[in-house]
């Protein structure tokens, strides 16, 4: 069954397209018409793509590996938050850090550095500075958190980046490309699919449209997650019900070693007596 479906997607606005002066000829196969100059989008085609991007995401979550989500538009910022929050993914909403995928271990230093002020804070190291250094603490502290505190959590590189705008963000698309890591786009008409993994094409200004892709996608992630809890579930279950068969075969066992070597013994003892029966008249 689809995520979403037509009348929704259209309710939404996500059938509008940039004007036709503005648009990128690779999105071609995605447009279905143009009116007023303004290029209309195939919300079919949308309806497929979200399908088959939600089933990727959901398999991610389902692995336990991280989505990063990227939208540093204003009109988007809240909903990227709300949603990826909600699910317990990283985000970013600020300015994109360049080299935060290229060169991560030193974004990674930054958090630890944020998470280090915090600590001398609650132990009050800092309550023996002047009011002119510890402001300057402050503000630095302030501005880590503006720009780093949503991937705080993010210990490792994402195995996926979801992306609103991939025009605007090309600078996360460029370096997700360089390592590999699939990304997961809202194109716009304006926009080049080219760079993008799963192209969602939709209207990426609305924030009604924007919205009813992430609700569908986030949902999926969530459905991954609860899977991967399930699965653990069992497993966890398994290994009790064969650690409690085992611990209830060791009486049987070690009940079996008396009777065997009571069985063995008369044998041992009958061992000689027949050899020496042997021997007797072997003598004679």
């Amino acid at each position: 069954m689809a995520r979403t479906n037509f009348d929704q997607l259209l309710q939404a606005g996500c059938h509008f397209g940039h004007l036709k002066r503005k648009w990128n000829p690779a999105m071609a196969p995605y447009i279905y018409t143009e009116r007023n100059g303004i290029h209309i989008i195939d919300l079919h085609k949308t309806v497929a793509e979200i399908d088959r991007a939600a089933e990727a995401l959901k398999q991610i979550a389902k692995s336990g590996k991280r989505v990063l989500f990227v939208a540093t538009k204003k009109q988007t910022k809240e909903i990227i938050a709300e949603k990826a929050e909600s699910i317990g993914m990283p985000y970013v909403t600020e300015r994109w850090p360049g080299g935060m995928l290229t060169n991560f271990p030193t974004i990674r230093k930054a958090v630890k550095k944020m998470a280090n002020i915090d600590k001398l804070m609650a132990d009050g190291t800092f309550a023996n500075l002047s009011k002119r250094e510890l402001l300057q603490v402050t503000r630095q502290r302030a501005k880590l958190e503006k720009n780093l505190g949503s991937i705080a959590d993010l210990t490792r590189l994402p195995s996926a980046l979801f992306v609103v705008d991939v025009l605007k963000e090309q600078i996360a698309v460029r370096e997700a490309n360089r390592l590999g890591i699939p990304v997961f786009g809202i194109v716009d008409t304006n926009s080049d699919p080219k760079n993008i993994d799963f192209v969602i094409p939709a209207n990426d200004d609305a924030k009604d449209s924007v919205e009813v892709i992430l609700a569908a996608c986030c949902d999926a992630i969530k459905e991954g997650l609860e899977e991967r809890k399930v699965e653990k579930a069992d497993e966890k279950a398994a290994e009790a019900q064969a650690e409690t068969e085992e611990e209830e075969n060791k009486p049987r066992r070690q009940a079996r070693r008396p009777r065997k070597d009571a069985e063995e013994a008369p044998a041992e003892e009958a061992a000689p007596a027949a050899e020496e029966a042997e021997e007797a008249p072997a003598a004679e």
